[in-house]
């Protein structure tokens, strides 16, 4: 039997939703069949989840990111991710707060880009993800230096993301816009880019910036199939 899998999502259900339609349908394209794994989804109301990072309330997040995930492990799920990126700044806390494994999104990317043998990588999600220190001290852990964009990039990015992609909205201006953050990165030597925000890939592709990218979606979710069905 599989193990049971439980997603942390909500935040926002655009992306719960590509979790979800990764690991069934890569599993049956994979395997043949339907037998995917068992998923439990926990679908928290985002709204706080933008107000109190907002304010500072990180503890609050915390604090109601634990208990979601006390439910997903009382509900029987045998491993359990946090389906976004700006809410691992607080993952040691709440993998602390359950028996059962968590699967980190930060440890699944960085072993990505170690496969691609990069050493220098952008950076693109929220003002928290791209501006608070954990994901680039995650990744030099492995050796790997993030860069972000600038000021002005960084507020074009966020406001993209909360104002667009959140609600499944996709402008041909804005994946312009990203484009372009893109090669200004790729300019300041970074051999690829980090989508931080598991809405982004919505949004543009490899096709779109001309170099590679790292779908934080995609990995994680795949992360949490190869772990499921114990590949």
């Amino acid at each position: 039997m599989h193990k049971t899998i439980g997603i942390l999502g909500g935040m926002s259900p655009e992306s719960t939703v590509a979790y979800y339609e990764h690991i069934t349908r890569t599993y049956t394209e994979r395997f043949g069949d339907y037998g995917y794994p068992q998923i439990i989804i926990y679908s928290v109301s985002f709204q706080p989840y933008v107000d109190w990072p907002r304010s500072g309330r990180w503890d609050l997040v915390a604090d109601g990111l634990s208990q979601a995930a006390r439910s997903l492990e009382l509900a029987g799920a045998n491993v359990i991710l946090i389906a976004t990126n700006t809410m691992h700044i607080v993952f040691d806390q709440v993998a602390a707060s359950v028996d059962v494994p968590m699967l980190s999104l930060l440890d699944a990317v960085g072993d990505a880009i170690q496969e691609r043998g990069m050493e220098t990588v952008g950076l693109l999600g929220t003002l928290f993800t791209m501006e608070q220190p954990f994901y680039r001290e995650a990744l030099a852990e492995k050796g790997i230096r993030v860069i972000v964009p600038s000021a002005d990039d960084r507020r074009r990015v966020n406001d993209v993301i909360y104002q667009e992609l959140v609600a499944g909205d996709i402008h041909d201006e804005s994946r312009q816009a990203y484009v372009g953050i893109i090669q200004r990165l790729a300019r300041r030597g970074a051999k690829g880019v980090i989508l931080g925000c598991t809405e982004i890939p919505l949004l543009v592709t490899e096709q779109d910036a001309g170099m590679p990218l790292f779908d934080t979606t995609a990995i994680h979710a795949e992360a949490a199939l190869q772990y499921a069905v114990g590949g």
